[in-house]
C-alpha cells in the first residue's frame, strides 16, 4: 500500500512538472507538440511580475496562422503560438488577480515574442490579464477571443468618437465579414438594432451564413474607389482588412460618419485623399487590440458580457484539439475558416 502511494505521488509530481505545448522552433520548422518543463518558482519581483496560468482555452486567429506558417517579422522563434488565452491563475504574483481567478489575455506580445496560449500552462505579465465577469463562462470568452474583443473595440470607438448611437439606428458596413472579427461585428451591431451591410470576398458562398448572423445585405469584396468621394452608401464602417476596401469605405461613408480600422489582411497600404476628411468630416479611427489600457479592456469585456448572443456564438464556433491547430491554420490563411475556432487544451 505504501509503495503504491509512493508511486502515485511520483507520477503526480511528474505530471505537475511537465505540460503539453505546441512549439514553433524556427520559421522553417513545422510546429510540434512537445512536453515542456513547468517552472513553479516564486514569481519575479515587482516591476517584472508574471502570473502562472493553467490554460483552459485559446483560439485560432489570422495572426496565429502567420506565426505557424513561419512568416518573418511576426514572431520571435522559438515560440509557443496563441495570441490569446482563457485560464485560471494558479500561483499568486504581484499585481495579478488572486490565485483561482478566471482571467483572459488578448493583448501584449502573447504568441509572438512571448509564449502564448497553445500550451497547458503559460506565464503572462500580470498587467496584461483581465478578470472575467462571473456570468461569462470560459468557453464563451475563448470564442470571443481576440477577434470578438477587437470587434467590440471597434463598436465602442464608433460610439465614443464617431457618434454611433443605438437610439438612432444607423447603416454600418463591415468588411471581411465572414472572418473572426467581421462575423462578431455583424452579430453585435445587428443585435443593437443597426442595419448591417456585410462585405466578403466569399459573398456568394457565405450569404446565407452572414444573413443568419444578422446582416441585412451581403456584397462582394470592395475594390479601390473610382473617385475620392463617391455616392454615400452607409453611415459608419468596421474595416477588418485594410487596403483598397478601407479606401472604399472612406470614399462612401456619410457626412460626419466614421470608419473603425483594425486589420490589414488585404494590404497594409492605404491610398486615399484628404477629401473624405475635409469635405464630409469622416473620421478614421484606429483600433489597437495589442496594447489597450486596462480600463478599456474592462469596458470591452463588460459590454461583451452584456451584448453577446451566446447561442449564436456557440453555433458559429468550431472547437478543435491542440493537435489539429497546424492543419486548420492553413485554412485560416487561405480564407477558408468561417466564424471562430476555439482550441481546447483539455481535449
Amino acid at each position: 500500500m505504501l509503495l503504491r502511494r509512493a508511486v502515485s505521488a511520483i507520477k503526480a509530481t511528474k505530471q505537475r512538472r511537465h505540460y503539453r505545448a505546441l512549439v514553433k522552433r524556427s520559421a522553417a520548422d513545422a510546429p510540434k507538440l512537445e512536453d515542456l518543463e513547468l517552472e513553479t518558482a516564486p514569481a519575479p519581483p515587482k516591476g517584472d511580475a508574471t502570473a502562472l496560468l493553467r490554460v483552459r482555452y485559446s483560439s485560432l486567429n489570422y495572426k496565429d496562422g502567420l506565426v505557424l506558417a513561419g512568416s518573418r517579422g511576426v514572431a520571435k522563434y522559438p515560440v509557443v503560438p496563441g495570441i490569446n488565452l482563457v485560464g485560471t491563475v494558479v500561483q499568486d504574483a504581484p499585481f495579478a488577480p488572486p490565485k483561482g481567478s478566471r482571467v483572459a489575455c488578448v493583448n501584449g506580445q502573447l504568441g509572438q515574442t512571448a509564449d502564448g496560449g497553445y500550451a497547458e500552462f503559460a506565464r503572462v505579465p500580470s498587467t496584461d490579464l483581465t478578470l472575467l465577469p462571473d456570468s461569462l463562462d470560459d468557453f464563451a470568452a475563448a470564442a470571443v477571443g481576440t477577434a470578438g474583443f477587437t470587434a467590440m473595440q471597434c463598436i465602442l470607438h464608433l460610439e465614443r468618437y464617431g457618434g454611433l448611437d443605438d437610439d438612432a439606428p444607423s447603416t454600418v458596413l463591415v468588411t471581411g465579414a465572414a472572418g473572426g472579427v467581421g462575423s462578431l461585428a455583424v452579430q453585435l451591431l445587428s443585435k443593437r438594432g443597426h442595419t448591417v451591410i456585410a462585405s466578403s470576398s466569399r459573398a456568394a458562398e457565405e450569404e446565407d451564413y452572414l444573413m443568419g448572423l444578422g446582416a441585412s445585405r451581403v456584397v462582394g469584396r470592395l475594390e479601390a474607389p473610382s473617385k475620392p468621394l463617391d455616392r454615400v452608401r452607409f453611415d459608419y464602417a468596421v474595416d477588418c482588412v485594410g487596403g483598397d476596401p478601407l479606401a472604399h469605405c472612406l470614399s462612401r461613408c456619410g457626412p460626419r460618419g466614421a470608419v473603425a480600422a483594425c486589420g490589414n489582411a488585404a494590404s497594409g497600404d492605404l491610398h486615399t485623399t484628404v477629401f473624405p476628411f475635409i469635405l464630409r468630416g469622416v473620421r478614421l479611427l484606429g483600433v489597437d487590440s495589442v496594447n489597450p489600457p486596462a480600463e478599456e479592456r474592462n469596458a470591452v469585456w463588460e459590454r461583451l458580457d452584456r451584448d453577446l448572443d451566446r447561442e449564436l456564438l456557440a453555433a458559429t464556433t468550431t472547437t478543435i484539439p491542440l493537435a489539429d491547430v497546424p492543419r486548420v491554420a492553413d485554412d485560416i490563411l487561405e480564407g477558408r475558416v468561417r466564424g471562430r475556432v476555439v482550441v481546447d487544451l483539455a481535449a
